[in-house]
């Protein structure tokens, strides 16, 4: 291993998590115990089948917990941050930090 300066904070950003729909959902879920996804839907204003194409790539990835059921009689979907989930949302809010920082630090936002 070679010396040299350190990674930039970008590289730590991770590329399931850092999408913007992905990354609302994350923090949409992490504010709660469980959410329906028609609430997750609206929240974040999305049709049926593009928050579906989403919450499959994070179940496959383990950072979210699908459920599906019944209320009443009406079929429904609750959805959860899974402990993995919750790590790596927490690993790429501290990696913007980072870059927030550095950005400060350097006066490159003004």
């Amino acid at each position: 291993m070679t010396d040299g300066p350190p990674a930039h904070p970008a590289l730590a950003l991770d590329e399931t998590v850092h999408q913007r729909i992905r990354l609302g959902i994350l923090t949409v879920l992490a504010e709660t115990a469980e959410c329906a996804f028609t609430t997750l839907r609206d929240q974040l204003q999305l049709s049926d089948g593009n928050l579906s194409r989403h919450l499959r790539v994070l179940e496959e990835a383990g950072l979210v917990e699908i459920r599906k059921g019944y209320e009443g009689r009406k079929p429904c979907t609750w959805l959860k941050l899974t402990r993995q989930g919750g790590a790596a949302l927490r690993r790429e809010i501290a990696a913007l930090e980072q870059l927030l920082e550095r950005m400060r630090t350097t006066d490159a936002l003004e």
